[in-house]
């Protein structure tokens, strides 16, 4: 009889939400990826990639123009410097970035510090390693870290902190105080931080985005991943990339080399080239902050009380006013009824419900205004 090494998983939420909008020919503002087209300069840079003949595996890093781009703006917005030969990776979407760090680094009965809501890639990637996340839940309803709470959870097993700043699923960032925070518990307890990034460049109201590259002790001890398929609406590319030390990335190429060894080629040289033009990633804020705005006017006359999301391309809703249902009932119930469908996030929090769904911005500005006419009506 074969034992699952991941008997306790299930459907994804997002999966089972997308697929019960489809069912129910719901608007799906569940599933994080934006609706409108990829710029046709994009689209016509991958299409010159394929007909100029990049069809066959690039290196295994990834193309050395590409990682060359990333550290010149990576130096750039943050003040850090990478060695394109030796420390940055390009990965088939974060999540891969996300799961081969782990794998790289992580040793059986190793603890993994986890604050929920998070990810659901993230316990599963600890489980295949052998390790242990241990969940620390973010305080309510502000969604922020108590690093007191962190330090008493450390002991001689601990071997990693994952954070998430712009976080999904609350759209809260990670200050400097909490930056500094975190540098010195990596510091004292000698530990690795594996920073999710990915919506780097979707930040709003003057939120400046705080990479750990920007501290020099946590650089020393971090795996960052970043995602091309959030910055440039190509979530079906599945291109992404991680930076590291060379000591810790020299772990990373070793998982990453039998895991896919190499990622989509003309993807690789069609982002290059768009990376010329820094408004095309400078102005992504501006651009969803504008939809921000949009669906956040458009239903302040409704029950829902909400705060603005800081960062990423999520809104939470708090439905308090609506019903006492669990979160999860009534984002169903919102679906198969109001044709509407959103993220209830209790199923990232071990069952604990705020009664908070997240709602995805990244639609068209009708389907944002249909959206809000739907939750106006509640």
């Amino acid at each position: 009889m074969m034992n699952s090494k991941l008997p306790n998983t299930k459907e994804s939420i997002f999966s089972t939400m997308s697929a019960l909008a489809r069912h129910s020919n719901a608007l799906n503002l569940s599933q994080g990826f934006p609706s409108f087209p990829v710029d046709p300069i994009l689209k016509e840079l991958h299409t010159n990639a394929v007909n100029n003949g990049y069809n066959q595996y690039a290196p295994m890093p990834g193309i050395s123009v590409l990682r060359e781009s990333i550290s010149i703006i990576t130096n750039k917005l943050h003040s850090a410097i990478y060695n394109p030969a030796t420390e940055i990776c390009i990965t088939a979407g974060a999540t891969q970035a996300i799961y081969t760090a782990i794998q790289a680094v992580i040793h059986p009965g190793d603890e993994v510090i986890v604050f929920t809501p998070a990810y659901d890639s993230y316990v599963p990637a600890i489980q295949m390693a052998g390790g242990i996340a241990i969940e620390i839940p973010m305080t309510l309803p502000d969604f922020k870290i108590d690093w007191e709470v962190v330090n008493d959870h450390i002991n001689n097993k601990t071997a990693m902190i994952m954070i998430n700043s712009p976080h999904n699923p609350s759209g809260t960032m990670l200050s400097h105080q909490d930056m500094l925070q975190l540098e010195r518990l990596s510091i004292r307890y000698d530990l690795i931080v594996l920073s999710d990034e990915v919506y780097e460049h979707i930040t709003f109201d003057q939120n400046k985005h705080l990479s750990a590259a920007r501290y020099p002790e946590l650089k020393k001890r971090s795996f960052i991943t970043a995602s091309y398929g959030k910055t440039f609406h190509i979530t079906g590319w599945k291109t992404g990339y991680c930076l590291a030390p060379e000591h810790l990335m020299k772990e990373f190429y070793k998982v990453h080399q039998f895991l896919v060894f190499s990622i989509n080629h003309p993807a690789q040289i069609a982002i290059a080239n768009y990376l010329k033009e820094e408004n095309r990633y400078l102005d992504l804020g501006a651009f969803y902050q504008r939809k921000r705005d949009l669906f956040l006017n458009s239903i302040h006359g409704s029950k829902f009380s909400f705060q603005p999301t800081q960062g990423t391309y999520f809104q939470l809703l708090d439905y308090t006013n609506i019903t006492d249902e669990n979160d999860v009932d009534f984002a169903k119930r919102l679906t198969k009824e109001h044709k509407i469908a959103a993220i209830p996030i209790s199923v990232f929090m071990n069952g604990k419900d705020p009664k908070m769904l997240r709602f995805c911005f990244a639609k068209e500005d009708h389907e944002i205004i249909t959206a809000a006419q739907i939750l106006n009506s509640l």
